[in-house]
């Protein structure tokens, strides 16, 4: 029986540990520390760092199964997706990788060894492709491993040389193929490993890092050269088990057959229920890990991706016949059968699960909308004679509404209406422009050069700053000043120092930098910021206010004591507010980002509606009744295996060290946390909530204060309600019931006003209705009339309508200088009159532009002086 693709998956990982490589857990598919990368998308991106020798991770060897999706940017195969045997947007890289370690021999002996003695592929269908001048990967596959001279084929630099950028390192790549056999291909007498047919299957690439290309494109040696390799498990899979698609191996087989249940469709039976299948299948594999990595849908960045690919897998949904939420179900499928190779899974699978059902059921009330405004569109073209529905329209139903091409000309194909795809194109020309002005990257600094050849050389600092510790001494390590280094400075200047261990907290984690002052004999450096750049260094930013500071000087750290005390309370606070919220919420409650400083605290946090202001009041109540418990804040450094099983909550997408400190305030709340905290929880003193909001669809924020901040915000309310009252000549206690009764009386005038001016209307549309005119059979009225606003207009507009019954309005009035103007065609004349189109005729008249439903339609313009003209225009239109 053929291996699994989780056998498979093992056994490459168990494979390259016999050959001396450390496993590696697959990173994020947030990229971290590359904010110009969207998503992660090979396996290489994790150890960038490693191959340029900016970090040393103990390790020369690593392999890893990578978690990777490719969807918007350069790698936006979408609509290909589900329609071909190989896209996807989600994926698994295998690779297995050297850092100036191992080069050519040892990699391509590995790569034969693994693929034809571990998985046993026959040896007569592998191809090799190698890049047109690499003598020596030549050597190594025809004298080493034996492979036939006419079974290697050279290629050029745009198939088989690999380049990071236009300069810096590259190297040639040798690929694996697998022939798939003669009725795989496209029957050409000459195909061959260079047709693009799907015959010669390509497995496994392997990049040999060898060169630095420079300016001028010349390659010089790199002095340690590196192995960077990638192979698909899911083409592998594929061959394994002996199918054509990937779709067919075991990795897709039992989601597809979970949506053949729901759907009561049969995969494989219409062509047009398969690519369905397939689409739902891939994408629900995406959602679920994005997701689980800490992406939500939004309208830009990253979350928009994962909102295009959810909907289209939605809309699919739709094609086979589904009409409710279903993604989420598949999404559990996909949980159930991915944990054993990621167990963080199991632990978020209910929270991806209602963030995906919140986000089917926002798209089933786009849709419907959608669809709304397309019928409205199709409408209006009948009624002008039109076949073609505009560019512009097309682009926004796709963009707005995730309506793809291919689905809004299916609906609108029974009605002989074409799409304006020249103008579609020009609309997404125009928007990818802007989304590449707009994408400012991943939002993290990439950490700078100069930290991490300051990490290789040793250079670190310890942090001493627990327990309350606010002052220390050590020797200064390193000075950085306009972005290198030196050996000192002095007055005036403004520098970076880097002790070896200091009591200053580094900005991480949310918490804010501390600040103080690094004084010595003879100067003293002010310490406007803390930051720490890499996990082992923390950088000390300011200016030297007297003296001359030296590489090597004993100094002197003195953090500000009353800034800390301030920032500890509101950090605190922060685990209590988390704590609370899931109590109150539920704990589907996920920190999301949160923002600590001496003035107040931000909590950013999943949750899927609006909170009530009972429910913030639990909370609020509840996290100030653990302050008053006072109870001690205790800290634990724990492996992070026997942390997490303490069941201390962990940040979503953070990625935690092998050991980790825990911070448990009793029984109410324990959090994984490298911030420093208060000694008890009552000296916070007081927790108030000042704001509660929205930041991104299933993302809620909350402000608060703490301790004298918070004081100081009771006291301020205190003082606007006592002046509130004093106006109103009350008690404070007494200002919402007066304030009602105010607003009542006002809605009740407001009502009044709004009858008279109806009966008023009622009025003049009668002394009107001896204006209407017959022209060519129907019931015309062109007026001017006198409205204080576009309300009172179409008010106005709509008692008319009720006498003519049958015929067309066109009303004018002039309002605050301008021009507007009203049409409204009765329902029996639509198919004939289009509200819309006679406006759009006649506003260019008063210097303006305007639109609408075939019964109604409405304009304006700046030339009110021309509005008896514009009106006269409607009889000659007709």
């Amino acid at each position: 029986m053929a291996m699994t693709g989780s056998e498979i998956r093992e056994s490459f990982l168990a494979f390259f540990e016999s050959k001396g490589h450390t496993r590696v857990a697959s990173s994020s598919l947030v990229p971290k520390d590359d904010p110009t990368l969207l998503f992660t998308n090979s396996g290489m991106v994790q150890f960038k760092n490693c191959f340029l020798g900016l970090e040393d991770r103990g390790y020369r060897r690593a392999a890893s199964a990578q978690k990777s999706v490719r969807a918007g940017g350069k790698h936006n195969d979408l609509e290909n997706v589900g329609v071909t045997a190989r896209h996807h947007t989600f994926f698994e890289m295998l690779g297995n990788f050297s850092f100036g370690d191992y080069f050519k021999d040892e990699a391509i002996t590995w790569a034969w060894e693994y693929l034809t003695e571990v998985l046993k592929l026959p040896k007569e269908r592998l191809w090799i492709t190698i890049f047109q001048d690499d003598d020596e990967a030549y050597r190594i596959w025809h004298e080493k491993m034996g492979v036939a001279a006419e079974r290697i084929v050279r290629m050029g630099e745009k198939s088989n040389f690999w380049m990071m950028g236009e300069t810096g390192p590259c190297g040639p790549c040798s690929e694996i193929l697998y022939d798939q056999g003669v009725e795989t291909g496209c029957g050409k007498p000459d195909c061959s490993v260079h047709c693009d047919c799907d015959r010669h299957l390509e497995i496994w690439n392997l990049v040999f890092t060898q060169f630095d290309r420079d300016a001028t494109g010349k390659l010089n040696p790199l002095p340690r050269p590196n192995i960077d390799t990638g192979m698909g498990l899911e083409r592998l899979a594929a061959v394994i088990q002996g199918v054509k698609s990937n779709y067919d191996s075991d990795l897709f087989t039992g989601i597809i057959r979970f949506i053949e249940k729901i759907s009561g469709r049969t995969y494989r039976r219409n062509e047009e229920d398969d690519i369905s299948m397939r689409v739902i299948a891939d994408h629900s594999r995406a959602v679920t890990f994005l997701i689980g990595d800490g992406v939500l849908p939004s309208n830009e960045g990253r979350g928009y991706v994962l909102r295009r690919i959810l909907r289209r897998a939605a809309r699919h949904g739709k094609l086979l016949g589904m009409n409710r939420p279903f993604l989420n179900e598949v999404a559990q499928v996909v949980v159930d059968q991915m944990k054993g190779a990621y167990p963080d899974l199991i632990e978020r699978s209910s929270f991806i699960r209602k963030v995906v059902l919140n986000e089917e059921e926002r798209f089933i009330e786009t849709l419907d909308a959608g669809l709304r405004i397309l019928q409205d569109e199709v409408a209006a073209l009948k009624g002008a004679g039109g076949k073609v529905i505009p560019g512009g329209i097309v682009f926004k139903l796709y963009d707005t509404y995730g309506f793809p091409t291919d689905l809004t000309a299916d609906i609108v194909r029974k009605d002989g209406i074409t799409l304006d795809m020249e103008g579609f194109e020009r609309a997404m020309d125009a928007q990818r422009e802007k989304a590449r002005e707009s994408w400012k990257g991943s939002g993290e600094e990439a950490v700078s050069e100069i930290y991490h050849r300051l990490g290789v050389e040793g250079i670190a600092t310890q942090f001493v700053g627990y327990e309350g510790r606010t002052t220390g001494e050590s020797v200064v390590t390193a000075i950085l000043s306009q972005g290198r280094t030196v050996d000192q400075i002095d007055e005036g200047q403004d520098a970076e120092i880097i002790v070896a261990e200091t009591p200053f907290y580094g900005e991480i984690g949310g918490q804010v930098g501390d600040t103080g002052v690094i004084e010595g004999e003879g100067f003293s450096f002010a310490v406007t910021d803390a930051q720490r750049p890499l996990e082992t260094l923390i950088a000390h930013v300011g200016r030297l206010q007297k003296g001359t500071l030296r590489k090597g000087d004993r100094v002197v750290l003195k953090v500000d004591d009353e800034t800390r005390r301030a920032t500890e309370a509101n950090h605190s606070a922060t685990h209590l507010l988390q704590a609370a919220l899931k109590q109150v919420l539920g704990e589907h409650v996920k920190q999301s980002g949160s923002l600590v400083n001496a003035e107040r605290l931000r909590f950013d946090f999943t949750h899927f509606s609006r909170i009530e202001e009972e429910d913030l009041l639990k909370v609020e109540t509840l996290a100030n009744r653990m302050i008053r418990a006072n109870v001690p804040v205790q800290t634990k450094v724990l492996p992070l295996a026997e942390a997490v099983k303490t069941g201390a909550t962990a940040v979503f997408d953070e990625k935690y060290g092998e050991t980790v400190r825990v911070v448990g305030m009793g029984v109410f709340s324990k959090e994984l946390c490298g911030g420093t905290h208060v000694s008890r929880t009552g000296d916070i003193g007081l927790l108030k909530i000042v704001h509660e909001s929205a930041v991104a669809a299933g993302v809620r924020r909350i402000e608060a204060l703490t301790g004298r901040g918070a004081l100081a915000h009771v006291q301020r309310l205190e003082g606007e309600l006592r002046r509130t009252a004093g106006l109103l000549k009350i008690g404070p206690l007494e200002t919402a019931e007066r304030t009602e009764k105010l607003l009542k009386r006002e809605r009740d005038l407001e009502r009044e006003i709004e009858a008279l001016k109806g009966k008023l209307a009622a009025k003049d549309s009668g002394d009107l209705m001896g204006r209407l005119q017959k022209v060519k059979g129907i019931d015309v009225l062109a007026a001017p009339v006198e409205a204080s606003d576009v309300k009172t207009l179409r008010d106005f507009g709509d008692k008319l309508r009720d006498r003519v019954r049958s015929g067309i309005i066109l009303l004018g009035s002039r309002v605050e200088g301008k021009a507007m103007l009203l049409c409204l065609v009765t329902k029996d004349l639509t198919d004939r009159y289009h509200a819309g189109n006679i406006i759009k005729a006649i506003a260019p008249i008063v210097g303006g532009s305007g639109g609408g439903r075939p019964e109604m339609a409405q304009a304006g313009g700046p030339q009110p002086e021309r509005l008896e003209e514009a009106l006269a225009k409607l009889s000659g239109i007709l």
